[in-house]
């Protein structure tokens, strides 16, 4: 059973800025809920309760959202308002939250590595709360990995122009929209691409790929990638990916975030 979520949070957001100066990325708001509120959310509907971020400097947000706040719930106790904290109370009841450093940017391959103390011997999910999904993609890869029993990546098409800005996989389709990774690059050229398939932020992972990530050298960018690892995990043995079913916006793109809150106020507010 996957129990456990990791959430690398320790970038700087530069896209963000001067916003993410101050605020960390993953508490930016889409509407009246930061990004990180999105991601708890789909790791509880697919049952996993134990929460693990990978932090840095001027994180601390975090924290201090997924905890109580007595004064300003005294405040608001008889007013309408108290309801609008229902949500976030249920998750600090419900979960448990575990924090650690991540002292150097060093990819998200170093980031994953970092929380393999709050993660032991355990299989276990990762989200990026900048890929903010709709459609419980996590409850359909937890499934999905509860049959197959090894590392899964969710992937979507892409245009082939954009294929740039992502992990790219190739494979043979094994079932609909499940594929047996063969090759994985990645952000390759758009000419040398295996395909358009790219990953997003949504995996499920095998406790080994922290062996894998030990040994896995610096790549583009002189970051430890993750797609590195996990193409030694598919050669070696077995990596699934999985064309999700739901919607899911870039919002670590200032495009993208603008998308996603204006799809949510729609839906929620109109």
């Amino acid at each position: 059973m996957i129990k456990k979520a990791l959430f690398p949070a320790a970038g700087y957001g530069t896209r963000f800025l001067p916003a993410t100066k101050s605020v960390p990325k993953e508490m930016l708001p889409v509407v009246n809920k930061p990004l990180i509120h999105y991601g708890i959310m789909e790791c509880m509907n697919a049952g996993i309760n134990e929460i693990g971020f990978v932090t840095g400097r001027n994180k601390r947000a975090i924290e201090d959202y997924l905890d109580f706040s007595p004064e300003l719930e005294e405040k608001i106790k008889d007013s309408s308002k108290a309801k609008l904290l229902h949500e976030t109370n249920e998750m600090i009841n419900k979960c448990t939250f575990t924090y650690v450093r991540q002292k150097e940017m060093l990819g998200l391959g170093h980031a994953v590595l970092t929380g393999e103390p709050l993660i032991g011997d355990n299989p276990f999910a990762v989200v990026l709360a900048d890929d903010l999904c709709e459609g419980d993609v996590l409850t359909q890869m937890v499934k999905l990995y509860n049959k197959f029993k090894c590392t899964i990546v969710a992937i979507e098409e892409v245009p082939k122009e954009e294929v740039n800005k992502y992990g790219v996989i190739a494979g043979r389709e094994i079932e609909e929209g499940v594929y047996m990774v063969d090759d994985m690059v990645e952000k390759p050229d758009v000419d040398k691409a295996p395909s358009n398939l790219a990953i997003i932020g949504r995996y499920i992972l095998t406790p080994d790929i922290f062996d894998l990530l030990k040994i896995t050298k610096p790549g583009r960018g002189g970051e430890i990638q993750l797609t590195d690892a996990l193409l030694k995990q598919a050669k070696e043995g077995m990596v699934i990916a999985y064309k999700f079913k739901g919607k899911r916006f870039d919002c670590g793109s200032v495009k993208g975030f603008i998308e996603a809150t204006n799809y949510f106020y729609e839906k929620e507010f109109k």
